[in-house]
């Protein structure tokens, strides 16, 4: 089981937790094997936008595959002191210098930032408070205009609701795309992944649509992206003509559902490349019958190359 302990500090704000908070118990609803806690110095939190929560003063015994997080808060006087206690701040240092993850919403970084955490690491935070967080924080590199940033086991993410982005991206890390964006899709949110990696898997780049008929079909085409997958078969399945499909599918994503396909096999023929393998072993690995069609994709304006 991996626990995700929300590290809670007093005048957080409900949307810097709930939604990180909402795609690991919605993990957890799918059957991934999540358990969220919620910590805090004293029981009783007080919340930016007046709702108290109770939480516990406790730290669970952690091991490396689980994760903290602090969500940010609001000051009443815009000065940003220390907000976790010496307890707390040990544990956090502790957790992540025994190979586990820690992570940071909005202003939550500042508290990231007070344990030395962000030191030579390249971290983010919310727009209005990223100058702030350079000055205060020489020693790490804050990186404007990303939803998130992960390097060394600390990801941070900007304002808000980038808390989702930056947990859908832990759940992509650990269990792949197709799992992120049926959770993304379960919450009805855009499945986004634009931090700080240069590639963006096909996957979530065309999930970026609420039309269920595509995302269905899609759910196949992930699945089964290997096989030969027949436009009257995947209609069929939605039950929807073929022309249907076509239209809607085009519209959603930009592509038709044989070209969705190729863009899968070529992105996952990139990383067995990437790896050692040679063209044809990919392509056959794949779904292609040879290596003349990858190689024929590979070589097309905008083609993923890893």
């Amino acid at each position: 089981m991996t626990t995700v302990v929300f590290l809670l500090t007093p005048g957080l704000h409900l949307l810097d937790l709930a939604g990180p908070a909402q795609v690991f118990s919605t993990a957890a609803d799918t059957g991934l094997d999540y358990r969220v806690r919620y910590v805090a110095e004293h029981a009783d939190v007080p919340t930016a936008q007046g709702v108290g929560l109770r939480a516990e003063t406790d730290m669970p015994r952690l091991g490396s595959d689980d994760l903290v997080l602090v969500p940010g808060w609001r000051t009443r006087d815009g000065v940003r002191r220390h907000v976790l206690g010496a307890g707390h701040a040990a544990a956090l240092v502790a957790h992540h210098a025994a190979g586990g993850t820690v992570a940071s919403v909005c202003s939550g970084a500042f508290a990231l930032g007070d344990v030395g955490l962000l030191d030579g690491r390249r971290c983010t935070t919310h727009h209005e408070l990223q100058e702030e967080l350079a000055r205060r924080r020489p020693r790490a590199r804050v990186i404007p205009d990303v939803l998130y940033v992960s390097d060394g086991g600390v990801v941070t993410s900007a304002g808000i609701a980038s808390g989702i982005d930056l947990a859908l991206h832990l759940v992509t890390t650990r269990h792949g795309p197709a799992t992120a964006a049926a959770i993304a899709r379960n919450m009805v949110v855009h499945t986004r992944r634009n931090g700080d990696e240069p590639q963006a898997s096909a996957m979530l780049r065309h999930r970026d649509h609420l039309v269920d008929i595509v995302h269905r079909v899609q759910d196949t085409i992930d699945a089964r992206f290997r096989s030969a997958l027949r436009l009257a078969d995947l209609a069929a399945a939605v039950g929807v003509s073929e022309r249907t499909l076509s239209r809607a599918f085009s519209a959603a994503t930009g592509l038709t559902p044989l070209r969705y396909q190729q863009v899968l096999r070529v992105e996952h023929a990139e990383h067995l490349i990437g790896r050692g393998a040679t063209v044809e072993a990919a392509a056959r690995a794949v779904g292609f019958q040879d290596a003349r069609m990858l190689r024929r994709l590979r070589s097309r304006p905008g083609a993923v190359r890893l």
